[in-house]
């Protein structure tokens, strides 16, 4: 017989976690495994909330196994350390992003690419290889190997940061990996939500020209005075869409619903990529024939491996990039989750888990 959450490890541990598709999150008893070896215990102080939380406590995608506490955008300080540890000591500012875990011994490993090993572990709704589950970072605690733990850099706040273990990384892979960061180049935004925010400053950063394609013409100053973005389009002026054809060289989408592509890849130049990050609940229609025509790539990319991870972090603290967010206490999460799914927040909900009442 399965044990109860409160029974499955030795260590005492408390959340808030979802017991159904209602997706209604409420105070939950848990337990956490003792702090091994080569792991690190880290005391949770704030944990982002990513749209792919709202999905999973849904059970949008349909691989939801409730109880479920997400989160995966974690940041803390070290309390304790196993004796093989030499990477963090206890006090350390660190975070814990999708993964806690892989096999390490995989060509996708070898290559720090564990983000794609076929036995990766993901911080909730997964389980290890002895068969419990795991919980994610609405919780005050969380025992991860130390591999797959990050370092905050000195200067980089730990709330603002915490949303770049998950939106940075899907933001800042992609374009390192398909090429999308030389100088002088155009960038397309499209979406301007948790993940397209970062992506604006980083483009940035990258010096590249960014324009942000929105639905809302309502998000034009933010893009452009806030921001930093160079240009904006809405989707729904035809006449300056038409004007901005084929001149984009890259474009980033993150919109997280189902929309068309054929608008975006007619932005594109000759030789364009269109790289999708969002996860609609349904396929996304793709059009064959301006690929054909323009010889455009349409690519995908899911956050990145370790060292990726960390040089992401350590960039953004060099340009200064962190997330902009809404800070909530823990018992304010459900109806952050209902402004959430309207994407009524500028940019990410961050909850304060360290000023928090658990209960």
């Amino acid at each position: 017989m399965a044990k109860s959450p409160e029974q499955e490890h030795p260590r005492k541990a408390f959340g808030w976690a979802a017991r159904d598709n209602s997706g209604t999150l409420s105070p939950f008893p848990f337990s956490r495994r003792e702090n091994g070896v080569d792991d690190v215990t880290i005391k949770i102080l704030y944990s982002g909330v990513c749209h792919s939380d709202l999905h999973s406590l849904k059970n949008d995608w349909g691989v939801t196994n409730y109880p479920i506490v997400p989160g995966h955008e974690i940041a803390g300080v070290v309390t304790t350390v196993g004796n093989n540890v030499t990477k963090f000591k206890v006090g350390d500012k660190v975070g814990v992003g999708v993964m806690v875990s892989s096999c390490k011994q995989c060509e996708n490993c070898q290559q720090d690419l564990e983000n794609y090993c076929p036995k990766m572990i993901l911080t909730y709704n997964s389980k290890y290889h002895d068969g419990t589950k795991t919980y994610g970072g609405y919780s005050d605690i969380i025992v991860v190997d130390q591999h797959y733990v990050l370092r905050f850099p000195d200067n980089m706040p730990l709330d603002g940061g915490a949303p770049l273990l998950c939106a940075g990384i899907t933001v800042y892979s992609p374009m390192k990996y398909y090429g999308m960061t030389e100088r002088g180049k155009h960038l397309g935004v499209a979406g301007l939500g948790g993940l397209g925010h970062v992506a604006v400053k980083i483009g940035k950063a990258f010096g590249l020209k960014v324009t942000v394609i929105s639905t809302s013409p309502k998000k034009e100053s933010e893009a452009i005075n806030r921001l930093g973005a160079d240009a904006f389009l809405v989707s729904s002026d035809p006449a300056k869409f038409k004007a901005a054809m084929g001149t984009i060289d890259y474009i980033i989408d993150t919109v997280s619903a189902v929309h068309p592509l054929t608008p975006l890849l007619a932005l594109l130049k000759v030789n364009g990529k269109l790289v999708t990050l969002g996860l609609p609940e349904k396929p996304l229609e793709l059009p064959i024939f301006p690929l054909v025509l323009g010889r455009k790539l349409v690519g995908g990319s899911d956050i990145g491996g370790m060292k990726e991870t960390q040089e992401m972090l350590d960039f953004c603290a060099k340009h200064n990039i962190t997330a902009d967010i809404e800070l909530i206490k823990m018992d304010q999460i459900n109806t952050a989750m209902e402004r959430l799914a309207k994407s009524d927040v500028r940019y990410r909900f961050v909850i304060d888990v360290g000023n928090s009442s658990m209960l």
